[in-house]
C-alpha cells in the first residue's frame, strides 16, 4: 500500500471508535447528552462515525453552526461571544438552541430567536485552566454572566445555561468538587431551568479516568435540579486518534542534532506554539534530535525526540495526538505545503479525504 505524500494528518477510525464507545457508556449511564465542540475538531470526514455515538454539535460561530447542521446532524447548539445583526436570522434557521453570551445580546436578539430554545452563558468565576490566555474566569472576562440578580431577570426568556469552566481536566475529584460549588452558589437558579450544559474540557476518555464515577455524578446533578445535562467534548472526543505524519528533509548540528521536517508547528500545530508546549514525539532510544519545522520562524520547533537509530534524510516521524485544535487552525504561513487529511479505515487502508495544492494557497489570499 502506498501512503500519501507527507505531511498529512492521519485519523485512525479504530482509535476514534474506542473514544466513541466510552462516549456511549457515559451517555447511557448518566443520561447526559454529548455535543461535539467544533472549535476543537471539525473534520467532517469522520462525522458519519461520530454522529452514531454523540447527540450533535456545539458551535462558536455561524460557520461552525452551519457545518454542524449540514454535516453532523442531531442537536445543533448555537453559541457566539457576540452575534452580529446580519448573522442572527440565519443562525436561528440552523439551531435547536441558541446560547447568548450576555444579557445585552439576549436583549438585542432574543425576540428574533423566539422559535427555538434560548439560553445564557453563566460564568462561575472559577475554572481549571492553567493558562491565563484560555481562562474563561480570568479577571475582567467577557465570557458569560455571573450576577445572580441579573440572571434572575432573564428567567422568563431562557430555558437553560451553558457553564464552561474545565480545561483538560483529568481530575474527577476536582471536577466533582467544583460542581459542588456550582450547586451551592447557583442551585436556586438552576432548578428553575430545563437544561444545563457543563461545557467541555473534561478528559473522560483519558486512560484511567473513572468514567462511571463521572456518569453517576452527572446523573445526580441532573436528578437534583430536574435538568437535561449536556457536555461539549472536544479533545475528549478525539484524544489519541490522530497523528501528523512527517518526513525528515535535512539533518544538521548547531551544538545539538537538529532534524528539519516537511511541516511547520506554526502552520500545522499552532496551538502548541501559542501555549509553549512540545509536540508528542517519539522518546524511545539513545539518539536525541530537536525536531524543527521548515518555516523561516526561528522558534518553529516541535520539540526534542529520541530514536533507537540515528535519523536519516527521508525517515518518517509520527507526531501523536494531532487532532485537537490543529486542523481547525492550520494556515498557509510561508506557503508551506498544507497537510492532507487522511483516514485509516477499519480495514487498515488509508483514504485521502482532502489534499491541498497551490490553487488552495492562492485562493486563500486576494
Amino acid at each position: 500500500m502506498t501512503e500519501p505524500q507527507t505531511p498529512f494528518y492521519l485519523i485512525d477510525r479504530a482509535k476514534l471508535q474506542a473514544n466513541m464507545d466510552r462516549m456511549v457508556r457515559l451517555r447511557e449511564r448518566s443520561g447526559a447528552k454529548t455535543l461535539l465542540a467544533l472549535k476543537c475538531f471539525a473534520t467532517w470526514g469522520v462525522f458519519d462515525q461520530m454522529s452514531q455515538s454523540m447527540d450533535g454539535t456545539t458551535s462558536s460561530s455561524l460557520n461552525e453552526l452551519r457545518l454542524g447542521r449540514e454535516k453532523f446532524g442531531g442537536e445543533t447548539h448555537a453559541y457566539s461571544v457576540a452575534w452580529a445583526d446580519h448573522e442572527i436570522d440565519e443562525a436561528v434557521t440552523y439551531a435547536d438552541k441558541i446560547i447568548f453570551n450576555s444579557l445585552g445580546q439576549l436583549d438585542r436578539f432574543g425576540d428574533r430567536a423566539q422559535g427555538i430554545a434560548r439560553g445564557l452563558r453563566l460564568n462561575p468565576r472559577f475554572s481549571t485552566s492553567g493558562f491565563d490566555l484560555a481562562d474563561p474566569a480570568r479577571k475582567f472576562s467577557r465570557l458569560g454572566e455571573w450576577d445572580m440578580a441579573r440572571l434572575e431577570q432573564a428567567l422568563d426568556r431562557i430555558t437553560g445555561v451553558m457553564i464552561h469552566y474545565n480545561c483538560e481536566n483529568r481530575d474527577f475529584d476536582l471536577f466533582s468538587g467544583q460542581l459542588d460549588r456550582i450547586e451551592a452558589e447557583f442551585g436556586t437558579f438552576l432548578e428553575k431551568l430545563k437544561w444545563v450544559s457543563l461545557g467541555g474540557g473534561i478528559h473522560f476518555t483519558g486512560e484511567g479516568y473513572p468514567l462511571d464515577d463521572l456518569a453517576d455524578r452527572l446523573k445526580a446533578f441532573s436528578d437534583r435540579f430536574g435538568v437535561q445535562v449536556y457536555l461539549e467534548p472536544g479533545e475528549a472526543s478525539i484524544t489519541g486518534t490522530t497523528t501528523l505524519e512527517l518526513t525528515v528533509l535535512d539533518i544538521l548540528n548547531n551544538g545539538k542534532e537538529v532534524a528539519v521536517v516537511d511541516s511547520s508547528i506554526e502552520a500545522h500545530m499552532l496551538d502548541l506554539l501559542i501555549y509553549r508546549e512540545n509536540a508528542k514525539l517519539p522518546q524511545d532510544g539513545d539518539h536525541e534530535y530537536q525536531i524543527a519545522g521548515k518555516s523561516c520562524l526561528a522558534g518553529d520547533i516541535f520539540g526534542d525526540a529520541r530514536f533507537p537509530q540515528p535519523l536519516r534524510v527521508g525517515d518518517r516521524i509520527s507526531v501523536q495526538d494531532a487532532a485537537g485544535y490543529t486542523m481547525v487552525k492550520k494556515n498557509w504561513f510561508n506557503g508551506v505545503a498544507m497537510p492532507a487529511i487522511c483516514i485509516r479505515e477499519l480495514d487498515g487502508t488509508i483514504t485521502t479525504v482532502r489534499s491541498f495544492g497551490y490553487d488552495d494557497y492562492r485562493d486563500s489570499l486576494s
